[in-house]
């Protein structure tokens, strides 16, 4: 039976690096052979050979694996007869492509070790073809998912000038502009330098060098297979070999599956400096128990008709071998004893490479199927003795339909593991170290995908192990919004202040839900605080204080008018009205109370109306008070008509008449638009005003106009009353109390327009206690000073007007 294997590159050096994948294809096979219980009686054999990165040279090997080697006739096997059953390879997809061409018209089985886009093989969907490596579909999220995480949005690109790479380019470019991400700029490379054109040579090596210089962009992605590396690598040192220009290099390197650091040739003199700090998707891998044994134990004569070992020993250890055609110079002869352990990793690895297990696990994919053709074949031929079954009649397309058997693929005959992440840490002895950092995983649950540990990457020494950033433009600075430069990438924006009110989200200013505000900074929200006037706070305290103090006193002068209602200067100017004052004046002081605590429904239905109702009646007693004085001196006219309308029917007329007035516009009032609680959202920044509507305001300046129509009427009458001759005349006092009352409901008007929330509450609270307390004070002290101290005044010949006795009878009572 036999394996043919590909790709092992020679340009003018080897690339001692990839000769692992053909000990990794021999430990396999070494294991297979010696392991009885997978194919007892069969050896396992294998072909190894070049593509050389050559179309050419491809086909022409591809043919010799399946004829004659050197020399061949199509569809004839001239010569010794070689059993093919599979073929692995290459680590290209044009390599791959190029071998499926032919293979697939024989139904040969052909495994794919290198990771690159399906869509190589969209348009020859060939059906012999396996990928062992997973496909770079969910690469391209894992590099958004990177990029995401370190809020890196400001990147350059390098891709291989290949189809790979416009493929690659495409599909980046589509998921950079859904997920907030620019490219700075986007260079492609060619995968072979061709020296012969200078100019475009220092052209491409000029171009590649400016972006270096650009130092928005701290993060590269470097897409292409291992060559397109060498050549990268081979550009920069050879624009600046004494690195005098290191800080320029200061990157972040994101790179593909495809690639392997190396040094080969010339650039062995180098150093992978440059990379330090890179992120590498790479095929996962495991170390295989005893590879490591294996490749300690690999001496340059171990295996004669291995035609690449000393070309390899040559080129890795640099010393050469007696007649082995190699050009001497400096170089010292090999001993054959050096150990492969010592090479740096750039060029020999012992640790397995995820290329490396790809073809390991290729092997026994193949082996493992094989092993299975033939057990059903051993149990179909003791069932039919006399069939004889020959290894020269297995045909490589009854191994294809095992493969899904021994290996799990998906519909695209491609194995569905996931890719390490790993970062690349270098040494100033061109060794490095990979550090697996993370994980990238497709059969993952939605969320564990992708995942990484930050605190185990190193950057590049260069960084100090800050954070690296990558943006067009800083963080804009709390409070402030991106606006996008005019000709420019979004990417790339200006930083612009938010407008009073509203809050930033790095991207655009926005307001507030309406239960919150923006801080000083402008970079948050913070919950309003709800505000109406409590009892519980020191305004409130004192204003409840001060009306309950007042309704006390109101109702000590009552009780004390009540105590002295015998007494002529309480039964001066109606008896009756002076009552239904003060209990009126005891109403509004205590109505004062209804606008404090927190607004429900019951006391914004009742509190306007019911501090209007109450101060109407004790306007409306005032103005009959003063109506009655100067009717009673008009009917002291000799004929007048007017004695027959003094008397308390007029008073009781006039306080029953003015006040179902306003009554009646009240019920109007609450019948229409009744006030209700409301939460005021919008009149002050941090606070949310707990308060009750009037329902229709209209309403309420009605019968606030109405109270003062009543006032200006008692005011303008006890005005023109105030010098009747009378010792207990009360016009002068209700002048002033009326004058103080209308300054005070003048100014509220003004006020209650300016102010909000408790301020509003508190003003009119104010209100309504200074107007009461005004009308109180100025007609009553006066009175209660005369009752209690200067009882000696309180007689019927200080009442008497001995000039006015006929009018003064009148009004006494």
């Amino acid at each position: 039976m036999m394996v043919a294997f590909s790709n092992i590159l020679f340009l003018c050096s080897m690339i001692t690096k990839f000769y692992q994948h053909v000990l990794s294809l021999v430990f396999g096979v070494k294991e297979i052979n010696e392991n009885p219980q997978i194919l007892p009686n069969v050896t396992l054999g294998f072909h190894i050979c070049d593509s050389y990165y050559s179309a050419r040279m491809t086909y022409r090997t591809t043919l010799d694996l399946l004829f004659k080697s050197n020399r061949f006739l199509p569809n004839y096997k001239c010569g010794s007869s070689k059993n093919l059953i599979a073929l692995l390879g290459g680590l290209e997809s044009d390599t791959s492509s190029h071998i499926s061409d032919i293979i697939e018209f024989y139904k040969i089985p052909q495994l794919t070790y290198g990771s690159y886009p399906s869509e190589s093989f969209s348009r020859n969907k060939v059906s012999s073809l396996y990928f062992m490596a997973p496909n770079e579909g969910p690469l391209y999220i894992g590099i958004i998912q990177l990029l995401k995480y370190f809020g890196w949005t400001w990147i350059g690109l390098f891709a291989s000038l290949n189809e790979s790479g416009e493929q690659f380019l495409q599909k980046l470019q589509s998921m950079f502009s859904q997920n907030g991400i620019c490219p700075a700029f986007i260079q492609q490379i060619p995968g072979i330098p061709h020296l012969d054109n200078l100019d475009n040579f220092f052209g491409t090596m000029s171009s590649i060098y400016r972006h270096f210089t650009n130092h928005k962009t701290n993060t590269f992605i470097l897409y292409g297979d291992t060559l397109t590396l060498v050549w990268f690598t081979f550009l920069i040192f050879f624009r600046d070999p004494q690195n005098k220009e290191k800080a320029l290099f200061r990157k972040v390197w994101i790179m593909t599956s495809q690639m392997d650091f190396i040094l080969t040739g010339i650039q062995k003199g180098f150093d992978l400096h440059v990379f330090d700090g890179a992120i590498s998707f790479q095929i996962q891998s495991k170390e295989l128990l005893g590879f490591r044994t294996f490749l300690q134990a690999i001496k340059p004569y171990w295996r004669h008709r291995d035609g690449f070992i000393k070309e390899f020993w040559e080129q890795a250890f640099d010393c050469f071998f007696p007649n082995s055609g190699s050009v001497i110079m400096d170089n010292e002869k090999c001993t054959g004893e050096e150990n492969l352990d010592s090479l740096p990793g750039p060029l020999f690895e012992m640790q397995m490479t995820g290329h490396s297990y790809s073809i390991h696990n290729g092997i026994y994919a193949i082996a493992l199927s094989l092993h299975t053709l033939l057990s059903r074949r051993s149990s179909w031929q003791k069932m039919t003795p006399d069939k004889i079954i020959q290894l020269q009649d297995l045909q490589p397309w009854q191994v294809i339909s095992l493969f899904k058997e021994r290996v799990f693929f998906n519909d695209k005959r491609q194995v569905t593991e996931g890719f390490d992440i790993i970062n690349m840490i270098t040494f100033p002895n061109k060794s490095f170290k990979k550090v697996k950092v993370g994980r990238l995983d497709p059969n993952a649950p939605d969320g564990y995908q992708f995942t990484l540990n930050k605190n185990r990457i190193e950057w590049h020494k260069s960084f100090n192990q800050a954070l690296p950033i990558s943006l067009c433009n800083e963080y804009c600075h709390p409070g402030y919004w991106k606006r996008r430069m005019e000709g420019e990438k979004f990417c790339c924006y200006d930083c612009v202040p938010c407008p009073e009110g509203k809050i930033s989200d790095k991207m655009d200013c926005f307001k507030c839900p309406e239960n919150q505000y923006a801080s000083k900074e402008q970079d948050q929200c913070l919950n309003k605080t709800m505000s109406f006037l409590s009892f519980e706070e020191t305004l409130g305290i004192s204003l409840a204080s001060a009306a309950v103090a007042f309704s006390v006193i109101t109702a000590w002068i009552l009780g004390t008018f009540m105590k002295y209602k015998d007494t002529p200067i309480v039964k001066a100017n109606n008896r009756d009205l002076t009552y239904i004052l003060l209990v009126a004046l005891l109403l509004c002081f205590l109505s004062s109370l209804l606008f404090l605590g927190q607004p429900v429904k019951v006391t914004c239905f009742l509190r306007q109306p019911t501090f209007v109702i109450v101060f109407s009646v004790a306007v409306s007693c005032i103005l009959a008070k003063t109506f009655t004085v100067v009717m009673a001196f008009m009917a002291t006219k000799p004929g007048s008509k007017m004695r027959k309308w003094v008397g308390k029917r007029l008073a009781l007329f006039i306080v029953i008449s003015c006040s179902l007035f306003q009554a009646n516009i009240c019920i109007a009032w609450l019948a229409k638009f009744p006030p209700f609680p409301e939460l005021d959202m919008h009149s002050l920044m941090e606070t949310m005003i707990l308060q009750c509507n009037e329902g229709f305001i209209v309403m309420f300046y009605c019968v606030l106009g109405y109270l003062g129509f009543l006032a200006t009427a008692s005011f303008v009458v006890a005005f023109l009353a105030r010098n009747l001759p009378d010792s207990f005349n009360e016009a002068k006092f209700i002048t002033f109390s009326m004058l103080a009352f209308c300054s005070v409901w003048v100014s509220f008007v003004a006020t209650y327009q300016s102010t909000r929330g408790k301020a509003m509450e508190a003003v009119e609270i104010f209100s309504i206690l200074s107007s009461s307390a005004a009308l109180l004070g100025c007609i009553f002290f006066p009175k209660c000073f005369i009752i209690l101290l200067r009882p000696e005044l309180n007689n019927r010949e200080q009442l008497i007007n001995k000039k006015k006795s006929n009018h003064v009878n009148i009004i006494y009572q």
